[in-house]
């Protein structure tokens, strides 16, 4: 399964690394995950919203399995983050891609407004950080108050660190429970209860 996450500058560090431990903590111990940090073109370095230099390792793959998106300066609105992206459309043809594909389509905190903006929430069950409910539904989603939302092949989760309960979610989606409780107590994390 191709997982790529998504990076880019602005973004919050946590929306990604959260995910991406779990994802790769779950490889180690043989889910068939190769999750990448990603770019939309060549980039060598990004600079995260607290200013972490991140060194993505690719783009974009075509054949991503699953997208997630992080969030990051939406709240703030800040110069550079999500807020920048999602007005900018330059994820717009990945979205749409994916959809067309049966990808699916995943995001963490105000990551769910990059989504958005390309339509992929519209009428969708969907959350996102508590600063952007509004938001969120003001672009046509129906809003549910939860840590996770899996609405099939749209997967979102709220705050900044719900990114660790998305990355759990998906390896007990994916790979079975068993795997999921081992990594959570290795990160010695309580994973929030998962909404239906």
């Amino acid at each position: 399964m191709i997982i790529d996450i998504a990076v880019f500058d602005g973004m919050d560090e946590l929306d990604a690394v959260g995910p991406l431990e779990v994802l790769r903590s779950a490889a180690e111990r043989g889910a068939p995950f190769d999750v990448q940090l990603v770019t939309l073109e060549p980039q060598s370095r990004i600079t995260c919203a607290h200013g972490l230099a991140i060194v993505p390792d690719g783009v974009c793959r075509d054949s991503a399995d699953i997208h997630i998106f992080p969030g990051g300066g939406w709240v703030a609105r800040s110069a550079k983050g999500a807020r920048t992206e999602a007005e900018s459309g330059r994820w717009v043809p990945v979205i749409d891609a994916a959809e067309a594909r049966g990808a699916i389509l995943a995001s963490v905190c105000t990551g769910a407004m990059i989504l958005a903006s390309a339509g992929a929430l519209t009428n969708r069950r969907a959350t996102t950080h508590h600063g952007a409910w509004s938001d969120l539904e003001a672009a046509g989603a129906t809003l549910v108050r939860e840590r996770v939302v899996d609405d099939g092949d749209r997967i979102t989760a709220g705050g900044v660190t719900s990114g660790i309960d998305l990355g759990l979610w998906l390896v007990e989606r994916f790979a079975g429970r068993e795997m999921a409780v081992q990594i959570a107590e290795n990160l010695e994390y309580r994973a929030a209860p998962q909404a239906c």
